[in-house]
């Protein structure tokens, strides 16, 4: 789907966003090498799009879901009785792309394995909290089936970050392809549904979510940022190992239908990329400030005196800023912020044989254990969960289908 559709919505947007978020980063440092330079906001997802709407708009989606929760693994057949139109596509939907390289893939296995706890709070509170301040992305879950249980919502991103980084990820036996596709088919369902939402179409400055940009934006919330906040860190990282980082995540941008040409070939085209898409529209909503608010709470259910609501605002005000901590409403912590600022740096230093250990003040302990706690909470929570389609918007702005 390649359109530019004239509405009062995108009129009022071009006005007010201007030509700063035109796109200009060029084909020529993606993946693919080469591309039309179309700009991704008018890009979806031509081959998922139609075939998701038609499933819900002919009732078929219940039926499709309960099938679906029985595919869990990467190489296990598809269930019998799955629409033939729905099969076909999945069949395609889950190859490998061409340029995908096991070697690297499998390198990617011991970056996650050596850096899998400092992952679990970066992905958690570096991205999801990010998330919260990325607009179309805050409206978009919000006004979903997704925004009314945050929990499960979280679960779910989780499950993605905790299926990249498994050991197995992209092996027969792992479930990052399953996740993907199942998630392509969420996205494509939202594209269907929130249109048809009064409550969305009242704020949104688009008529269709989740273009190709969107998902990119999201992309470079995830492991951009993260790579920015280790390099910040000052964490050692071998080459290869960063470079197999970026492997896993490219091939998964590919497997959630993302264009080759919008994929970026390097973390310095991923800097770029992310310094026009993702820096410049961060902006606060009320609904992004709800959703901060219930993810800030979330650690109750693993809190053993640790991952309490103001400990968590802590380490978003430290992780993403005080600008972005005051849209979010999170209140200073005098105590925790001090000891962030002074103690995380020698913290990690010494986490990594950069320091020596011997005189640790019990502070990084407290870190330590944090960390742990904190990827029990982001990722070890992706327990067994079926990401399904939705046939409804938000409850309270619920327009049934099927």
């Amino acid at each position: 789907m390649i359109v530019e559709p004239l509405s009062r919505r995108n009129v009022l947007k071009a006005g007010a966003l201007g030509a700063a978020v035109g796109w200009t980063w060029a084909p020529s440092g993606s993946i693919a090498g080469v591309g039309a330079g179309t700009d991704p906001r008018w890009v979806w997802d031509p081959e998922a799009d139609p075939l998701v709407a038609d499933l819900i708009e002919r009732g078929d989606v219940p039926r499709v879901n309960q099938l679906l929760r029985t595919w869990k693994k990467n190489g296990q057949a598809l269930p019998d009785g799955l629409p033939a139109d729905l099969r076909d596509f999945m069949e395609y939907a889950r190859r490998l792309p061409a340029w995908a390289d096991p070697g690297k893939l499998a390198t990617a296995v011991d970056f996650n394995e050596k850096r899998g706890l400092y992952l679990g709070v970066l992905y958690g509170l570096a991205s999801g909290m990010m998330s919260t301040v990325i607009p179309k992305e805050a409206l978009a879950v919000y006004y979903s089936q997704g925004g009314a249980d945050m929990k499960d919502r979280i679960s779910k991103t989780a499950k993605l970050g905790y299926d990249i980084g498994s050991v197995n990820a992209y092996l027969p036996d792992g479930e990052m392809i399953v996740t993907a596709v199942k998630t392509r088919l969420v996205h494509a369902a939202v594209r269907h549904l929130l249109p048809q939402s009064p409550h969305w179409t009242k704020v949104a400055d688009e008529d269709i979510p989740i273009s190709q940009r969107d998902i990119m934006v999201t992309w470079h919330s995830l492991p951009t940022t993260v790579m920015r906040r280790l390099n910040d860190w000052k964490v050692p990282i071998p080459a290869a190992e960063s470079a197999a980082f970026l492997h896993s995540w490219q091939v998964g941008a590919y497997l959630l239908g993302v264009r080759e040409e919008y994929i970026p070939n390097s973390w310095a085209e991923a800097g770029s990329q992310a310094e026009q898409v993702l820096d410049p529209i961060l902006r606060a909503t009320p609904e992004g400030v709800k959703l901060a608010d219930i993810l800030l709470n979330l650690g109750s259910s693993v809190d053993a005196g640790l991952l309490s609501k103001p400990i968590l605002g802590a380490f978003t005000r430290f992780m993403l800023g005080d600008e972005i901590a005051g849209w979010l409403k999170i209140q200073r912590e005098p105590v925790w912020d001090t000891l962030l600022r002074t103690a995380w740096g020698p913290f990690i230093a010494v986490r990594e044989g950069l320091l020596p250990f011997p005189l640790a003040p019990k502070a990084y302990w407290l870190f330590d254990e944090f960390l742990r706690k904190a990827a029990l909470l982001f990722l070890s929570e992706a327990r067994p969960i079926s990401i399904e389609i939705p046939v409804t918007n938000r409850p309270s702005s619920r327009e049934r289908h099927g």
